[in-house]
């Protein structure tokens, strides 16, 4: 969850503005700043996070107009005001701390964006010499991958160019599956397919022994969607493709993410999770 300090900031001086006027009734301008959190927390935490705060306060003593507060309404109000105060502070460092920890994640997917990019490119061949005559056929050309015929259903076409590339994979005929899935998903990038599809073109790639092209697929697809079905299965293959790297810190930092940003992640990967760490000698 991603939420700008500087709204926050902005929102809770709206809030705190309240109290400083001394011309509007007390008992409104506490009334005003519940309000003000209230619409600061929506802002926060928009899918109602167990962590919002909802006190149980009793309600201030009536009091009759041109009368005095008394003491027990006072102390009722200044109650309510500390909680208030209180639940603003927490939210406060609930959004920093999650900024800081946003900061240090982007930094560290750029820094590992980068060596996987140098990586893949020591491990790529040296480019073949062009051939002699421009008419002679090359060797090494393989026909395309037969594309599904369309149905006329965006949806249905994904599922069968996805299944086309799963029975080619599943086949051990990588190169053919590498080159269907990336032709698929450039065909379908808005489907719930091409988290699918860009998933296994990585698997694809880390079947046939190149990891740090993997690795950059992997991380695409979760950088890219990371709502997508198969985006936990991309950052645990992460993990994967970064432990065959000999990059195991990196891989360590990988599953802490995968534990924490999908607990309810699917079992195949659950039930793999701890060999996977222990493979990679995490803590």
């Amino acid at each position: 969850m991603r939420f700008p300090i500087l709204a926050f900031v902005l929102l809770a001086g709206t809030a705190s503005g309240a109290i400083a006027q001394s011309n509007v009734p007390i008992e409104r301008r506490i009334d005003r700043l519940e309000a003000e959190l209230r619409a600061v927390q929506r802002r926060v935490f928009p899918q109602g996070s167990a962590q919002t705060i909802a006190p149980e306060l009793r309600p201030p003593a009536p009091v009759s107009p041109g009368s005095e507060i008394s003491g027990d309404a006072l102390a009722s109000l200044v109650e309510r005001v500390d909680a208030l105060e209180a639940q603003l502070r927490s939210i406060t460092g609930q959004v920093e701390e999650q900024g800081h920890r946003t900061r240090q994640l982007e930094t560290a997917v750029a820094d590992l964006r980068g060596r996987l990019e140098r990586l893949e490119q020591q491990s790529a061949p040296p480019a073949s010499p062009a051939p002699a005559s421009v008419n002679a056929p090359s060797p090494a050309a393989q026909p395309a991958p037969e594309r599904p015929s369309g149905s006329g259903n965006a949806e249905a076409d994904a599922e069968e160019a996805y299944n086309a590339g799963y029975r080619l994979w599943s086949a051990g005929n990588f190169a053919e599956a590498q080159r269907a899935l990336n032709d698929a998903a450039t065909r379908y990038p808005n489907s719930r397919w091409t988290s699918w599809m860009r998933n296994l073109l990585g698997r694809a790639y880390l079947d046939d022994d190149k990891p740090a092209t993997a690795a950059r697929i992997f991380l695409d697809n979760y950088q890219s969607n990371p709502r997508g079905e198969r985006a936990a299965d991309s950052l645990f293959f992460l993990g994967q493709a970064l432990t065959r790297l000999n990059r195991r810190t990196e891989a360590c930092r990988v599953y802490d993410e995968l534990a924490q940003v999908y607990p309810n992640m699917r079992d195949y990967i659950r039930t793999r999770l701890p060999d996977a760490r222990r493979a990679a000698r995490c803590n």
